[in-house]
């Protein structure tokens, strides 16, 4: 790699393989719909472009051997026209500039999300299939986008997609402060046994899977075509790890736990009177909400060891110390 473009490098995980390239003295254009100061002080070239418009983002990749497609409506709840428009048109228009401009490598961010039917998962691969019980829009336009992706892999352009669970680390704008505010305000409840495992990803780690997807593509290319599930490694209790994290950042202890089936039932509800009464509104359960939070969702890693030489460097435990002190991001 030589010179590369990263759709939503300023983002959360976008920015951190930035500065993983950066590191590596290799050129980064930055695509987003603004300019960000944090890549611009790596001396990535911002260039402000809405991936829905398909000649801007042609414009864009122009004069790159590798494309990380990491840019994308993310959430539980919204309008399928906005997911449809970025997730899916977004992506082809980025697979049509690619195809276009002679770019080698493509290497997208997916999400474990595509392969939930409401079930639990404990150490599934690859194999799994898509989806058919898709609860959430995201969910629904990232299969499409994943589809699309893989099925554009080809001798001129190279194309893999990789599906890091739980992202999270410092300076993390979602997960975390997400957590912790319905902690802090009291919205939370355990839902189900509270047995189930889920896997987390630290976004160091999730940055470090993306360069060597690239990588392998440009070399041995044995990741062509395939989608890699991307974690720690080891998964957590999800409500274990719950409370560890509001223990540590004093948020009251959560002591109150609902039922799975009524989680799923309120779910249900909420999600008919917000499409009638509050649209624009997220409610505070979803069926997919309920199903994250009570069912074990935790995959096998061995397929990105073999083929990328994906390692966890940072552990949990010291991913952990670092988010508690503002450390390195």
């Amino acid at each position: 790699m030589k010179r590369v473009l990263v759709t939503g490098g300023g983002g959360f995980v976008g920015l951190h393989i930035v500065k993983q390239l950066r590191a590596a003295d290799i050129d980064c254009i930055v695509l987003g719909r603004n300019t960000y100061p944090k890549a611009e002080r790596l001396d990535a070239l911002c260039v402000p472009c809405d991936i829905r418009d398909a000649t801007a983002v042609k414009q864009a990749i122009k004069a790159v051997d590798t494309v990380f497609h990491v840019a994308a409506l993310a959430g539980i709840w919204g309008e399928w026209e906005d997911y449809y428009q970025i997730n899916v048109c977004g992506t082809e228009n980025v697979i049509a500039a690619c195809v276009e401009n002679g770019v080698q490598n493509l290497v997208y961010t997916s999400t474990p999300s595509v392969v939930f039917n409401g079930d639990d998962i404990v150490g599934g691969n690859e194999s799994l299939p898509y989806g058919k019980k898709v609860l959430c829009n995201y969910a629904k336009s990232k299969i499409i986008a994943e589809k699309n992706i893989l099925a554009s892999n080809s001798d001129s352009l190279k194309t893999c997609a990789l599906r890091p669970h739980l992202v999270w680390g410092p300076g993390d704008p979602h997960l975390i402060p997400r957590l912790l505010e319905r902690g802090r305000k009291r919205e939370l409840k355990k839902v189900g046994n509270c047995n189930n495992l889920v896997d987390i990803s630290y976004v160091e780690n999730v940055a470090t899977a993306h360069v060597l997807a690239a990588q392998n593509l440009e070399t041995t290319s044995t990741a062509a075509g395939k989608a890699y599930f991307i974690s720690q490694g080891e998964p957590v209790n999800l409500w274990d790890w719950v409370d560890e994290l509001f223990a540590a950042f004093e948020v009251p202890a959560l002591t109150k736990r609902v039922p799975f089936s009524v989680a799923y039932s309120a779910g249900a509800i909420l999600e008919v009177m917000h499409r009638v009464f509050a649209p624009a509104k997220e409610p505070k359960m979803t069926r997919f909400l309920a199903e994250q939070l009570a069912k074990s969702h935790c995959f096998s890693i061995d397929n990105a060891k073999r083929d990328l030489g994906y390692k966890v460097e940072i552990s949990t435990n010291e991913g952990m110390k670092r988010l508690l002190t503002g450390g390195p991001t």
